[in-house]
This record gives C-alpha cells, structure tokens and sequence, in this order.
C-alpha cells in the first residue's frame, strides 16, 4: 500500500449486511458522515480483497484474513461476534445429522466462516466432507450437495420447516465454551495514523443507540423490525471480550492446525493512546 495523501478522507469498506450496520451507521446517517469515504459490499471477501490490495484504507475484514493479509492491525475492542448462536451463519441440510453429510456447497463470499467449518467438521465432528465453492444461491447449492454453507441475511431467511439448520457459533461455543469473533475492523500498518483520528467505537457506541432506526430502515417482507432489532441484540455482540478473545486464539489456532492459514502472528491492535 502507498501512504495515504493527507488530503483526503480515509477510505473504508464494509459489508452490508445486517450485522455490520451498527458499525456503520454513524458514517452513513450519522455524526461521522463526513469523516471518511465508505464502500460497502454485500460480501465480506470483497472487503478483504479492497484492503489487501490498498483500494482502502481500513475495512470490517473476516478475521481469518489477518492471518493472510501482511503488514495489517487490529482496531481494538470493535467486532462482529457472537456469544453464542448468531443466526445468521449456517449450514442448511436435508439431513438431520452433520454426521451424515458428505458433500458442502461453501457460500463463496464468505473467508471466515469457511474456514470454521471446515474446523468444526475436521476438529470436532472427526472427518472431511467434500467441499465445493459456490455463489450464495441455496437451491443451486442443494443440487449437487447435500449441506450448503450460507452467511449473512440469507442464512436468515431460509425456510426452517423445509430445512435443517445448524448454526455455526452455536456449534463452535457448544465444543470449546467460547464466543466467536467473524470481523474485525483492520487497516494497512502505513494507514494507521491517519485512522486513529477516527473513533470505530463511539461510531459503533453511535449505531447501537439507534438501533430502532436501523432496524427500520432494513425491515422487509421476510424480516420485521422486531426479529432484526432482537438479532442485533440478542445474537450478534460488537464487543470484544476475554470470552471472544480466547475463542479467536483457539480459532486462529486450528485454522494452521488444519491447514487454513500457513502461520499464527500475534494479534497486533492499533494504538489510540
């Protein structure tokens, strides 16, 4: 990446789905509107790509990319996580038993929850299926396959009277105890001092005091107000914690274990002091 010129804004990218949108709403409707120029993306890897390749500055990035994106930090405390279930991160399936799959359609936009699965099956369920790679289309992804891998708001929207649903950090915290971390805000090490002049957290502390306007604004036929104020309240946490960051220790530990990524660096956050 080219050091930023200090003339313009910070450029930032994110996905669009649902639950990044408290993290986002202050630079969209917000008191931060003017503060940076945002991108978004439905897809996280796209995110991951736009930093890698200095397209932007900083970006919310699946977290199993900073294993894979050199000379990158951490903004501290912010995340998209989950205690527990998340809801919006799932393995669709006729069968009824993960024991029983064999073949995985894996939504392509999506990095870290690929490789979670591929952890949960390989670590904790004791074998490999086969895997395939495909856009986020849940019928297609059924034809050849016998489970599919959706992330985002459609996990939310498939049919549960039609499917078995397995949500992947209700799977992860009932194997190891933790919570789950899938994105964290990151940014190019030489950009750093420029995004320090931007406050993720009170943007973030922003979005969560208007969470009734972002539930209303992203209400549709198959999600109400109601269901999506209760998912970014009651499944999805934009804080870390002890309990989140153990669970991305052990993450990052089994993604080099299985193969996922080549090394484990250290965590490295950006200084706001």
């Amino acid at each position: 990446m080219n050091q930023n010129p200090q003339n313009r804004r910070p450029r930032i990218a994110a996905s669009s789905y649902l639950n990044t949108a408290p993290l986002i709403w202050s630079f969209l409707y917000g008191s931060k509107q003017d503060a940076v120029d945002l991108f978004t993306h439905t897809a996280p890897s796209r995110c991951a790509e736009m930093l890698s390749s200095g397209e932007v500055d900083a970006a919310l990035v699946p977290v199993i990319e900073y294993q894979r994106i050199r000379d990158i930090a951490i903004v501290p405390d912010v995340c998209v996580g989950s205690r527990a279930a998340v809801r919006s991160v799932v393995i669709a399936s006729k069968q009824n038993n993960l024991k029983k799959i064999k073949r995985v359609a894996l939504d392509d936009s999506s990095r870290t929850s690929v490789a979670l699965v591929k952890i949960i099956f390989q670590e904790f369920l004791g074998f490999e299926p086969e895997w395939q790679t495909a856009p986020p289309d849940l019928r297609s992804m059924l034809e050849h396959n016998d489970a599919a891998l959706i992330i985002g708001d459609p996990a939310m929207k498939i049919p549960r009277e039609k499917f078995h649903v397995f949500d992947l950090a209700r799977l992860w915290h009932d194997y190891t105890g933790f919570g789950f971390v899938f994105a964290m805000w990151m940014a190019g090490k030489n950009s750093a001092e420029q995004l320090r002049a931007i406050d993720f957290k009170a943007a973030r502390d922003e979005g969560l005091a208007n969470l009734k306007d972002i539930a209303a604004r992203n209400a549709d036929q198959t999600l109400t107000p109601e269901e999506i104020y209760d998912y970014l309240t009651r499944n999805i946490a934009f804080q870390m914690d002890e309990d989140k960051m153990k669970g991305l220790d052990l993450y990052f530990e089994l993604a080099q274990k299985h193969g996922l990524t080549e090394r484990t660096k250290p965590l490295e956050f950006i200084s706001y002091s």
